[in-house]
């Protein structure tokens, strides 16, 4: 196999595209075709009457509590860099990021003890962990407010078609690995099995597990950061062996 060089990056904006930056600085072609669309719940303002901190799992989360609320004074607890980048870059000041999944999260806003009020999630339609129900455990009062989803977009025969031409396809979430299995079900079993697929966490790989695909690889931690590096080490492994096989 040659080595790996045109990925599919299948996150929703604005995060494809910051992923797609990274992989061009690596040397690689990205080729941006989402597998899920983020749309805000609309609403009026939010109400944060008790609150006594923030908790967002996604930049998406961030985004949507920044289009209904002007309130910028809350702590605010981030599942991870991107999050917490995008809560500094909407104007939070007191930010602080658990670098994992909702899983570490968690003990994080726990071992804060955010003051004697309820730690809001600002969640999605379909949330990946249950928070409120970890915080709940750890003594912490927590709430939900859903302010976005994310709407499955499975690849058309078209896109299908043209699976040839990828090396690997980078996975961020269990519920695009979802959309993705159920374009590939459909493809010609000879195409997916030279498709390689990076994914976020095991939760993401999970889906992939029945496809045929040539490898399913796992990022050492739930990030951006560790996906890349699990992708760049897997590339140079594969044009190392290549080198050998041609000697």
């Amino acid at each position: 196999m040659s080595p790996v060089r045109r990925v599919w990056v299948t996150r929703a904006e604005p995060g494809a595209r910051a992923t797609a930056e990274r992989l061009r600085a690596l040397g690689f072609e990205p080729l941006v075709a989402p597998l899920l669309e983020v749309r805000l719940i609309p609403g009026g303002p939010i109400d944060l009457t008790g609150v006594a901190a923030l908790a967002f799992t996604s930049a998406n989360g961030v985004a949507a509590f920044a289009a209904r609320s002007p309130e910028r004074a809350l702590p605010v607890f981030a599942v991870g860099v991107a999050t917490a980048a995008a809560a500094r870059a909407a104007g939070f000041t007191d930010v602080v990021s658990a670098d994992g999944d909702v899983e570490a999260l968690a003990p994080v806003i726990a071992a804060r003890r955010p003051g004697d009020g309820t730690v809001l999630h600002l969640a999605p339609t379909e949330p990946a962990g249950d928070l409120v129900a970890a915080l709940t455990a750890l003594g912490v009062n927590a709430g939900r407010e859903i302010v976005y989803e994310t709407v499955a977009l499975p690849p058309d025969a078209e896109f299908v078609a043209q699976l040839p031409t990828f090396d690997a396809v980078l996975l961020h979430s269990p519920k695009a690995a979802r959309a993705l299995a159920d374009g590939l079900r459909v493809a010609d079993p000879a195409v997916v099995s030279n498709l390689r697929a990076f994914c976020l966490s095991p939760n993401v790989a999970a889906p992939l597990a029945d496809l045929g695909l040539a490898a399913v690889h796992v990022a050492a931690a739930p990030n951006d950061t560790a996906l890349l590096d699990e992708f760049a080490a897997a590339a140079r492994s594969t044009k190392a062996n290549d080198g050998q096989a041609t000697r």
